[in-house]
């Protein structure tokens, strides 16, 4: 499990290192400690390693407790054991041999091998001990350069790491064992002096199990394990205590080991027993997360949010694809950054990866929403990384982009403004009370009762509706709104008309009076009509681009597809849409205009306008309204004419790979110099000419739709194996990011996680309980025995079974 600790700055080789020759009987060990004298024997070198040590204990003694889930994971930043107070620098050590040795990342992806001429890219990386850090100072050496400032000399990398490793009893293999041992439980000094009976242990844990499996349900629902009073005679103790309690009224043998019936010490189900487990659920959980990264490439997703507390949260999600070929977005945790400048952010981000053993070197695309902080050009937390990381590509969130599009033509436009306002004030008179709403369903009941002849019954079918409130930061919400106030139309009159009539104050009837009044002009029909045809044409573009799986190259396709569709209808659909707005009037006996007679402007009555209504109503509202939402389409998404996705268009596998160009994807390969040597880049072609020759006469390859569907079928049919450099290009293809969907889920959790009734949940603990709710398909699959085993090694005064 711990292979030599090994580590680098942020990352770290475990196959890097060589096989440890055997110790001969005759071989003298290179590093006199002193512990193999007999006893009652020492030095004076080792008599004055133990003063020093005995004195640093005393200095360390003086110093406060420190937070042990805080601990720097960066080497530069880690402070000496001996510095930490006395009784803790076990709970130190064991912190850091928990979080584990940082992952491969300096090596050339996908390969895991030290090779010279790879290494010499990362000369800014150095390698640390980890084993040696936590217990060299037990033998009084700090001199060692893996310790103190990192070894980054690559030209002899095997001979030096060789001589670190030492013989069988050389002081790194010391300080390895000390590291094995002091995970190891079973021969600590307090289970050696355990008396309890075999009995006793399988009570304890059983006790612990039915603790861990209840948290485990209660995390999967995101429920509240503690109540507001948990005393004995509380009526309601809490979701934990309560349904643990019913375990034990369920099952006889549980029920006589847990609450009353166990020792008061050793209840499993104190507060921090239950924070302790959600922990270790969170850190089992992301264990699977990296395990199927691997040493993989990434794309990293960042956005913040405050909290109910008023607390700035940043989530960070990680898109990778995994070994069998499919894109996976996966939720790693929330910090709390107390400013959101892109300083703060940038170094939030380097302590969580390096906490998690990922490096920035591993980056290959970034996505934001559009503040300046996170995505700006020269200061932003974009320009920070891409300065570490030159292939860490930027690319704006394409739902954010279609977003601004909408709210760009609301705000320009200024009849459709017009509208939403007059869309506003409707629903918040029509909802403003229960009595209005129960009024609205009624209405709707009675003019289903009328039309139950010709009504189509079904699931789903004839639902009670009433009138959703747009978002401000949501204007996909506003196509519901729309489509409902179309089908609630007769209804919403009816209630503004009982409004006008019986309401209560005179503010409110003229309100009402006044909006009743506009939903009769012909203006107003003709522009709902009209936006909720864009938004509904927009609508599909909206839900693709939240799909996890959705790869840059099909999320350009559907945007340009929007784009021709808009388009179309600008051109085609002036007469369709006329007929529609045109009967939805006569069916409600709304006022229609006479296309052929002269338009009246409703500002200046007396001056003649010398244009037709049909020429107002064709050119000035429904070609204008067109015309600038396909020329906010052709602004916002910039990134459709850039020269990284027309290399991406070349790998598409659509009509039978037309758009293959092997020039243009060996630019694309230029762009990534960490992924493709000099050596690869010349195999590239030509196995790019065998690759497109073979996936032509396949027939499996015939009517693929996508760069992920291209994807798995090679990893399914094991071509990917053959092709090796082409199935890479395409994993960095589709690593790189389409949306922050996952992001704003996150967020939508966080609010379910983290209410007003639990609104003073602590940080570790708020970021442990959205993981566990985020990733529930993960979170099935951990296995309860490593919960168990991970919950045992987090403190050394645990019980034993």
């Amino acid at each position: 499990m711990l292979i030599h600790m090994l580590t680098r700055q942020g990352k770290c080789d475990q196959d890097s290192l060589l096989k440890r020759p055997r110790k001969k009987k005759d071989q003298v060990d290179p590093i006199k400690t002193g512990f193999d004298r007999p006893p009652g024997t020492m030095s004076k070198d080792v008599m004055a390693r133990f003063l020093n040590k005995r004195k640093a204990d005393e200095i360390g003694s003086s110093s406060d407790f420190v937070d042990v889930n805080d601990l720097p994971s960066d080497p530069h930043d880690r402070k000496a054991i001996a510095s930490y107070n006395v009784n803790q620098r076990d709970d130190v050590r064991r912190a850091y041999l928990l979080r584990g040795p940082c992952q491969p990342t300096g090596i050339k992806y996908p390969t895991s091998t030290f090779q010279g001429k790879e290494l010499r890219k990362f000369k800014s990386d150095r390698v640390f001990c980890l084993c040696c850090y936590l217990f060299r100072s037990e033998f009084g050496d700090h001199r060692d350069t893996f310790v103190l400032n990192g070894y980054n000399n690559w030209k002899k990398v095997h001979e030096v790491l060789t001589k670190h490793v030492g013989l069988v009893n050389s002081a790194h293999n010391k300080c390895f064992q000390k590291c094995a041992d002091l995970l190891n439980e079973k021969q600590a000094v307090n289970t050696q002096w355990d008396k309890r009976t075999p009995k006793e242990k399988r009570d304890y844990k059983l006790r612990l199990s039915a603790s861990t499996l209840l948290g485990k349900r209660l995390l999967n629902g995101g429920l509240a394990f503690h109540g507001h009073d948990e005393s004995k005679d509380s009526l309601n103790k809490g979701n934990f205590l309560e349904l643990l309690e019913l375990m034990g009224e369920m099952n006889e043998e549980l029920g006589k080991v847990i609450l009353e019936n166990a020792p008061a010490n050793n209840q499993m189900t104190s507060p921090k027993i239950q924070a302790d487990i959600k922990h270790c659920y969170a850190q089992e959980l992301l264990k699977q997360i990296f395990e199927d990264l691997g040493d993989d490439v990434f794309s990293l997703l960042v956005d913040e949010s405050c909290d109910v507390s008023k607390k700035e949260q940043m989530a960070v999600v990680i898109r990778y694809v995994d070994k069998v070929g499919i894109v996976k977005e996966r939720f790693i945790g929330l910090v709390h950054v107390k400013e959101t400048s892109a300083l703060t952010l940038k170094s939030a981000i380097d302590d969580m990866l390096a906490r998690y053993g990922l490096s920035l070197k591993r980056i290959r695309g970034q996505g934001y929403d559009g503040a300046s902080n996170m995505s700006g050009e020269f200061n932003g937390l974009r320009a920070l990384i891409l300065k570490e990381n030159v292939s860490a590509f930027y690319i704006h969130c394409f739902a954010h982009q279609h977003q601004l599009v909408v709210v760009a033509v609301a705000h320009k436009h200024t009849p459709i403004w017009r509208v939403f306002e007059t869309i506003t004030c409707l629903t918040n008179a029509v909802c403003a009370s229960s009595k209005r709403q129960d009024m609205l369903r009624e209405s709707q009941r009675r003019q289903l009762e009328k039309m139950e002849d010709v009504l189509c019954t079904g699931s789903g079918l004839n639902q009670e509706m009433t009138l959703s409130r747009p978002g401000d930061t949501r204007w996909n919400s506003h196509y519901k709104t729309l489509s409902r106030l179309i089908t609630l139309y007769p209804n919403i009159m009816e209630v503004l008309g009982c409004i006008v009539e019986t309401g209560q104050t005179l503010p409110c009837s003229r309100q009402a009076d006044g909006l009743l009044e506009d939903m009769k002009k012909y203006d107003f029909v003709f522009y709902i009509h009209l936006m909720e045809h864009i938004l509904n044409v927009t609508h599909t573009l909206s839900q693709c681009l939240q799909r996890k799986e959705q790869d840059l190259m099909n999320a350009v396709k559907l945007v340009s597809s929007t784009k021709n569709q808009l388009e179309k209808f600008r051109l085609e659909g002036f007469n369709e849409f006329l007929e529609k707005v045109n009967s939805f009037c006569d069916m409600y006996e709304l006022e229609v205009k006479n296309l052929d007679d002269e338009y009246i402007n409703p500002r200046w009555p007396r001056r003649k306008t010398n244009i037709s209504n049909r020429h107002y109503y064709e050119y000035d509202c429904f070609n204008a309204v067109l015309d600038l939402q396909i020329q906010e389409f052709g602004n916002r998404f910039n990134e459709v004419t850039s020269e990284l996705l027309l290399c991406i268009s070349c790998l598409s596998p659509c009509d039978n790979f037309s758009a293959f160009d092997i020039p243009n994807i060996l630019k694309l390969a230029g762009k990534y110099p960490y992924d493709f040597d000099e050596a690869e880049k010349r195999r590239l072609p030509v196995q790019l000419g065998n690759y497109i020759d073979f996936v032509k006469k396949d027939k499996q390859f015939a009517n693929l739709d996508g760069l992920s569907s291209l994807v798995r079928l090679m990893v399914s049919t094991n071509i990917h194996v053959t092709f090796t450099l082409v199935y890479r290009l395409l994993k960095l293809v589709l690593v790189l990011p389409v949306a922050t969907a996952t992001v704003e889920r996150c967020f939508s959790a966080m609010k379910n996680v983290k209410t007003d009734l639990r609104n003073r949940i602590g940080d570790e603990n708020l970021s442990d309980s959205c993981i566990c709710y985020i990733e529930k398909d993960l979170l099935k699959k951990v296995p309860l025995d490593d919960v168990l085993d991970r919950f045992q090694k987090m403190k050394t005064r645990r019980a034993t079974f």
